[in-house]
């Protein structure tokens, strides 16, 4: 094995992503020497307060703090669950505090599906631990053992009868130290809220239109905002007609700093139209900088002076293979696609900020926004109100900015800015085109000899706090820009253009290789998945393509090349609710495909079957079901890791079938929903997911894990029904009937 951990890495960590070690303690390890302090686990490691994470409140209720954000996953419900469980409360005792930096532990970004395995790693320990300190203080006034006392919803009470409670310990109850991870959690036996379907708290709101998005946020004496954009990248603001402007009814100030120009207004309609007025009169120089569409895009990748880097090698003297094959996949740029363009709300109180946002990661944010500033961090506050669609690295930080920017000039005023739709299309960050090569042999049994990946990627994250620069769009467009620092990709074992990219499965010879081409012209950033979405696409399709070389279903294929026991168990599980039978061909216009994969090779396992059917007059295919077998470890709320596999399973569908940014040389043309087609309710086929707890097990992370395969699981499908394969996203009609 020559491959090495990436920086920070620790050599058990990239051992486990290669899938050799599939297990590990939760335990703190010893102190190598006194200045390092016991390792501790999930983000209690970075977060070692016990008062970081809990409060128990003298009215009867306990908060809890988090780092990590509700964003429609789920993890309020799924992270109060845990906290109830450790503390033997009632759940409905559970106030849950989400994303502040005045308030939070900073548990960096909410991504990469690691919100529960961190954030409720964390709680687990701390709770169990503040539930020791209560039980032995109530110990200590009622005069009896703590081995005595049993606790039922908060209530300490002794074999006689004799109680006190939670509450009325409030004060004496001592949290402020650190957390030692010494008091072991509760067995899964003794679980009353973990495991269970708990309503999600986050829904009430959003079904009856409640105020749930940072969107719907109202303050005293509010203003509306609009930024007014270049009309490409790189352009830059010759002359805007700013008087005229601030004639206009409600305008209270326009903003121009560079080319970065904005308005604020009394009404939102008013700033609407005071934005068109100033697009109107604004003269901009532009450049034909951007890259070529189509096939040509590809090639460029392809062609880049970006070094070949070695990810993953191993070698051993096998037969020779009998057959090769060699397959090209691409992927295109393409968007979030949030349903509510990205929004935030700014005051300044003096020479100190306060912002709303729908930012993943508050802490670095706040960090980007002190650089811009020339603040302290300590006089920013960030506060995280849910916005209404993100998977990934959107407009949510830059709209921040944006809203800083324009409520610096309104006297005190909190200004809410919105982006309009093409503001979101043109200027979010992109999911990265990318090409995948991939080789391999077969000996003379149909067995994998040989494996060989080769892909090309732009980032996958540029997220404010990823670099030493100022990772935030209006940033780069003021007269005294912050240039942004471009980021390494994310190293190994979850790995950024190479997530996912390393095969699980038994092969004797393997060699990963990654161009990661840092400059772009396009801004790209992490989008659902990062690159595991197009790795796994491609790795899997090869796996069936293999398979037909010999002459193997590919479900037996899968099997014949696995070891992991667990992943064997969701591979079969998939195959036997689905209904899957053997080397059964498809008829020219329906089949069946089937794709796995285990996130990141670190976190939940997911295999899907997908029926599909291809119209070859109009070239247009339809999914009609869609199985999932998932293994997320000890699920906390099974009606949550259905929610996740279901949104991904869609989500993935239109990826596969429709999505694509379009541009020429000089702008981007995908403006509005028109130009961005999405799958459409009527479109969303049958999903059914099995879920294959192991309350014994860790928590694995879940909302990425069905994108993959999913699209690998259409595409296998296609081609079973159609005996022909495609292998640049997306299946367009246009590009199927180029090939049926």
């Amino acid at each position: 094995m020559k491959a090495t951990p990436g920086p920070g890495v620790s050599r058990r960590d990239f051992l486990r992503g290669m899938g050799l070690v599939v297990s590990f303690t939760l335990a703190p390890r010893l102190a190598l020497g006194q200045d390092r302090p016991a390792s501790l686990p999930g983000s209690l490691n970075t977060n070692r307060m016990l008062d970081a994470w809990l409060r128990i409140d003298p009215n009867g209720t306990v908060t809890i703090f988090t780092g990590k954000i509700e964003l429609g996953q789920g993890i309020g419900t799924a992270l109060a669950q845990i906290a109830a469980d450790e503390l033997d409360v009632h759940l409905k005792r559970i106030e849950m505090i989400h994303g502040d930096t005045a308030r939070t532990p900073d548990e960096g970004q909410t991504a990469g599906s690691l919100s529960v395995e961190q954030s409720g790693t964390a709680l687990r320990f701390a709770c169990a631990e503040a539930r020791d300190i209560l039980v032995s203080t109530g110990a200590a006034k009622l005069g009896v053992p703590a081995a005595d006392l049993k606790v039922s919803d908060g209530t300490i009470a002794t074999p006689s009868g004799a109680s006190v409670t939670y509450w009325d310990l409030a004060r004496d109850a001592d949290f402020k130290r650190q957390a030692t991870a010494r008091v072991k959690p509760k067995p899964a036996a003794d679980h009353r809220w973990v495991g269970k379907s708990i309503p999600r708290r986050d829904i009430p709101k959003k079904f009856t239109g409640g105020a749930a998005y940072v969107q719907d946020v109202r303050l005293p004496s509010m203003l509306f905002g609009r930024v007014v954009r270049p009309p490409s990248p790189g352009a830059q603001l010759l002359a805007v007609d700013e008087a005229a402007v601030r004639r206009l009814s409600g305008v209270v100030a326009v903003v121009r700093d560079g080319s970065f120009l904005a308005v604020a207004a009394e009404r939102e309609e008013q700033a609407i139209r005071a934005r068109e007025a100033l697009a109107r009169s604004a003269r901009w120089g532009e450049t034909a900088s951007l890259p070529p569409s189509g096939e040509a895009l590809y090639r460029q990748l392809m062609s880049s002076p970006a070094p070949g880097e070695t990810v993953a090698e191993k070698t051993a003297p096998v037969a020779s293979a009998t057959k090769t094959l060699e397959a090209l996949y691409t992927r295109p740029y393409q968007c979030h696609g949030s349903i509510g363009p990205s929004c935030a709300v700014a005051q300044w109180e003096g020479q100190k900020l306060t912002v709303w946002t729908h930012s993943q990661g508050v802490f670095p944010l706040r960090a980007d926004l002190a650089k811009v500033f020339g603040l302290k961090p300590q006089d920013i506050r960030c506060i995280h109100a849910e916005g209404s669609g993100c998977y990934g690295h959107n407009g949510a930080d830059d709209v921040a900015l944006d809203a800083a920017l324009v409520a610096r000039a309104t006297g005190g005023r909190p200004v809410k800015l919105q982006w309009m739709r093409d503001d979101e299309f043109m200027w979010e960050p992109y999911g990265s085109a990318m090409v995948m090569k991939l080789s391999g042999g077969i000996d003379a049994g149909g067995n994998i000899v040989a494996w060989s990946h080769e892909l090309w990627s732009h980032p996958h994250s540029t997220r404010p706090g990823s670099s030493a620069g100022v990772n935030l769009l209006a940033a780069r467009h003021l007269a005294q820009p912050f240039a942004p620092v471009l980021p390494a990709d994310v190293p190994q074992p979850s790995g950024g253009a190479a997530r996912n990219a390393i095969p699980l499965y038994d092969v004797p010879n393997v060699k990963v290789v990654k161009h990661y081409i840092a400059e772009t012209t396009l801004r790209t950033s992490a989008l659902r998945t990062l690159g595991a979405y197009a790795n796994v696409f491609a790795l899997e399709s090869f796996v069936d393509e293999l398979a037909l070389a010999a002459g193997t279903d590919p479900v037996e294929f899968r099997l014949r090349h696995m070891k992991d026991a667990r992943a064997r168990a969701v591979i079969e599980a998939a195959a036997q609710r689905a209904g899957w039978q053997p080397d059964l061909l498809g008829d020219g216009t329906r089949g069946r495909g089937f794709a796995f994969a285990k996130y990141k090779n670190l976190a939940c396992y997911c295999a899907i079957v997908a029926n599909v059917a291809v119209d070859p007059k109009t070239g247009r295919v339809s999914v009609s079901r869609v199985v999932a077998a998932v293994d997320a470890g000890q699920i906390v709320n099974p009606d949550g890791v259905v929610n996740q596999i279901e949104g991904g399973i869609i989500q993935s569908m239109s990826w596969t079938l429709m999505e694509s940014v379009r541009f020429d040389r000089t702008r981007v043309t995908t403006r509005s929903w028109a130009d961005y087609p999405i799958v459409r309710f009527a479109e969303v086929p049958e999903v059914e997911v099995v879920l294959l707890n192991q309350p014994a097990e860790r928590f694995l992370g879940v909302g990425e894990g069905s994108q993959g395969p999913t699209a690998a699981a259409i595409a296998n499908g296609i081609a079973n029904a159609t005996g022909k394969r495609l292998r640049a996203l997306p299946f367009t009609p246009e590009r199927l009937k180029q090939q049926v």
